[in-house]
């Protein structure tokens, strides 16, 4: 039994390294080990996207969902420098995101404490595109893409 406890914990050690960096001294800023959307590697630049339902980012600052919110997702993305491991926190990013019916929301995402975020009604299951174009401090113009499926509309917060 102690045994199998010591393997279990040896196990979690070692996926949080891997995933987060964190036994490299690096943080890759707003990801969560098992709840991001996509991470990708883009010129030297870590973008971690994360996507969560609307009540679920509200929760997490502290506020109360407003009534009429049409969104149904915050998107956000945190970018870290793969040589350091710093953040970067300051540029421009753009996402569009194609829906399984073939509307498109495009936003800029304005910079928020550590990480660029905007909210997107995703509201409708199935299959949406995320694309990411983004110009750090270096003056490099970057892309990353996915798909993200909404498999169900409920979400109750536990």
């Amino acid at each position: 039994m102690t045994l199998a406890v010591l393997l279990a914990l040896a196990t979690a050690v070692v996926s949080a390294a891997e995933n987060d960096h964190v036994g490299h001294g690096m943080n890759y800023g707003n990801y969560t080990p098992g709840k991001s959307a996509h991470k990708e590697v883009v010129d030297g630049v870590k973008a971690t996207f994360n996507i969560k339902p609307m009540q679920e980012a509200m929760q997490d600052m502290g506020m109360e969902m407003p009534k009429g919110v049409k969104e149904t997702r915050h998107l956000s993305i945190s970018f870290n420098d793969m040589q350091t491991g710093k953040a970067i926190t300051s540029g421009e990013v753009k996402v569009k995101v194609p829906a399984p019916d073939k509307s498109e929301q495009t936003r800029e995402l304005p910079a928020m404490p550590f990480h660029s975020g905007a909210d997107f009604d995703l509201a409708t299951m199935g299959q949406y595109g995320v694309m990411c174009k983004f110009v750090l401090k270096d003056g490099k113009t970057r892309r990353a893409k996915f798909w993200y499926t909404v498999k169900s509309l409920h979400y109750q917060l536990s």
